[in-house]
């Protein structure tokens, strides 16, 4: 009886383990010689207009590349942004021309620090564990289709502290 209750646990874990690994994956796009990595957005509540997204970018090509637009079916229009301090205020604003990537160099996305994209003009709240698909433009490279896994917002907020050694843009 006791060698299989040591079973019975041993594959209780084991199932929670792999239940759990999907969730844990960062899931990740290439495009030429981008990466794109673990897109994510924040829940919202109703009738809050607008989505922050996150991800990283990285460019291991030889040549610079400028993220210049992003659509979703479940916004009116994609934006990118930028986050900086203007006396005691923190103001959000789009980047015009887009967002470059030089090559070499990592840019992580995150909340409050630095680079955003804002899904404008959702059709509907975003609620945590949906999938939201999306399409990022490059100048270059072109078009790839993500999927932001939406997060809730007090997950989303942790994972800035699991995320500290990222700054807004980092040079690799």
């Amino acid at each position: 009886m006791k060698h299989f209750v040591q079973k019975l646990a041993t594959l209780a874990i084991t199932s929670a383990l792999l239940a759990a690994a999907p969730l844990s994956q960062a899931h990740e796009y290439k495009l030429g010689q981008l990466e794109i990595g673990h897109p994510y957005a924040r829940a919202t509540v109703p009738g809050q207009p607008a989505a922050g997204a996150y991800l990283s970018i990285e460019n291991k090509g030889s040549a610079p590349d400028r993220l210049v637009g992003v659509s979703s079916p479940v916004a009116k229009s994609g934006e990118i942004h930028t986050m900086a301090m203007e006396g005691n205020v923190m103001k959000m604003r789009e980047l015009e021309g887009g967002l470059e990537v030089k090559p070499g160099q990592k840019i992580a996305m995150q909340p409050g620090n630095g680079y955003h994209i804002m899904l404008m003009g959702l059709s509907k709240p975003l609620q945590a564990g949906e999938k939201v698909p999306a399409t990022l433009i490059f100048e270059k490279a072109g078009k790839v289709d993500v999927t932001f896994n939406v997060e809730d917002r007090n997950a989303a907020a942790a994972g800035k502290d699991d995320m500290k050694d990222m700054k807004g843009h980092m040079h690799h």
